[in-house]
């Protein structure tokens, strides 16, 4: 059953559930944040309304700065703005942001730790017709590398306004990735949100399988477990969206509890969400494991739903995977 604690949104398997950007829930955020605290400031690289910073430089265009197509300097001003005292927000989209400035990010930011909050948007197969050049499926890995650095990904509209409000009050380095189509809003604004803290969706007596998912794929994997759940299986799914800090002692319960995992991400298999269940367990709780996502390719144009049906990213492909890894287990 679903966990009636999040107090998810009661239409989550309706067909007239609401379909919002999570760029929207950033952009909104952002302006909430920036509303309350004066030394929140927002850069971006020619892309203020694609990213939906335009919200806050609307309202604060004094403390709004247009760097241009100029992804370095983007972010090492935003240092420089961080050691002053100021909260930066720099967005872009991520295939260029972690992609083209990794450096930058990883001297300026991440070895002094100054609290950039550095938004990665339009990532991942979901830009669709955009094609292999501009999917980000390699950022998470980028990013969870570099020590001090904080990595989430929100799965709705809500999740995203939620986590840049708290990524403003904590001063550390961030990144959080944002894809570019809409998706079904799950959950409410009674939904808790704490970053570090997976939220378990689903509840049940005799779980076989935990599903972690992050992302847009957090929709698929409830969709696989209402369909799993009417074939007799049942499982338990985590929204993990705080890929680092990792919530491992969530992890390794829900590992112990069913016995078996299967995780999906919208990102290469390698250095992802995946990676990062695989090392916690590998170290504290081995279990049979299915890794969903990009298996070491590019991706190419297309409609999203027909790249994340070649890629392996659906609710099918998440049922096939339950069924896979239960089969190993009992082996």
């Amino acid at each position: 059953m679903i966990n009636n604690k999040l107090c998810l949104s009661p239409d989550i398997f309706s067909k007239k559930i609401e379909m919002k950007f999570m760029r929207d829930g950033f952009g909104h955020g952002l302006l909430e944040a920036g509303e309350k605290d004066e030394r929140i400031v927002a850069l971006t690289a020619d892309l203020k309304e694609s990213t939906k910073v335009n919200y806050f430089a609307e309202k604060f265009l004094e403390r709004f700065i247009e760097v241009g197509v100029a992804e370095q300097n983007l972010v090492t001003i935003a240092s420089g703005m961080a050691n002053y005292g100021k909260i930066p927000f720099a967005t872009s989209y991520a295939i260029f942001s972690p992609g083209r400035n990794w450096e930058q990010i990883r001297t300026t930011i991440g070895i002094s730790a100054y609290p950039v909050k550095i938004i990665g948007a339009q990532s991942g197969l979901n830009i669709g017709h955009y094609g292999v050049t501009h999917q980000a499926l390699e950022d998470i890995a980028l990013m969870r590398v570099i020590p001090n650095m904080n990595v989430i990904v929100p799965s709705d509209y809500l999740e995203a306004k939620k986590a840049t409000i708290e990524m403003a009050k904590i001063m550390e380095p961030f990144y959080m990735r944002l894809p570019r189509i809409d998706s079904p809003v799950y959950t409410t604004e009674k939904t808790s949100f704490k970053i570090g803290k997976a939220n378990v969706l689903t509840e049940s007596k005799k779980p076989e399988v935990t599903i972690i998912a992050t992302g847009l794929m957090v929709y698929e994997a409830l969709l696989a477990y209402k369909e799993l759940e009417k074939n007799g299986i049942e499982t338990i799914v985590i929204n993990l969206h705080t890929i680092k800090p990792l919530d491992e002692e969530t992890i390794i319960r829900y590992a112990k509890l069913t016995g078996a995992v299967v995780t999906i991400e919208e990102h290469q298999v390698i250095g992802g969400l995946g990676s990062a269940v695989s090392e916690c367990l590998s170290k504290n709780f081995p279990v049979p494991m299915e890794i969903l996502g990009v298996q070491d390719m590019f991706g190419q144009s297309g409609k999203p739903k027909d790249l994340f049906k070649e890629y392996g990213l659906t609710r099918e492909d998440i049922e096939k995977a339950v069924k896979k890894v239960i089969a190993r287990k009992n082996a």
